[in-house]
């Protein structure tokens, strides 16, 4: 099972200079596939416990378009190990001259990877 969600960076999602966003703000985006993973194969928003890696592997800005996919990848008792991507899918234009401006990217770009586990309540 694999479940994704897109959306757009927004302004109040910069936190440092230059409109970058913070990498926090990609784990959250985890966080929300995840809760809807556990409640499609267990009915239940579950608790997130731990990230095992977590790597950043490109910049997101505000006005960039992210798309967050996870899957279940091992299923124990109460426990469910994940991974997760997030892909920079439109990227915002960072020029000044034309802030209004943006591209459609040919191939994502991978900004961000991780996987954790999270625990659902016995059946």
């Amino acid at each position: 099972m694999e479940v994704k969600i897109r959306l757009r960076m927004s302004q109040a999602d910069a936190h440092y200079g230059g409109d970058l966003v913070d990498g926090a703000r990609m784990l959250a985006l985890f966080g929300d596939v995840a809760t809807e993973l556990l409640i499609r194969n267990d009915g239940d928003e579950g608790l997130f416990v731990a990230y095992d890696e977590v790597v950043f592997t490109g910049p997101v800005y505000a006005g960039d378009y992210i798309e967050a996919v996870g899957r279940i990848t091992k299923v124990g008792n109460t426990s469910r190990k994940m991974s997760f991507e997030a892909y920079k899918v439109i990227e915002a234009s960072r020029d000044p001259e034309c802030p209004y401006k943006a591209f459609v990217l040919e191939e994502p770009k991978l900004v961000t990877k991780a996987s954790g586990t999270c625990v659902v309540p016995p059946r």
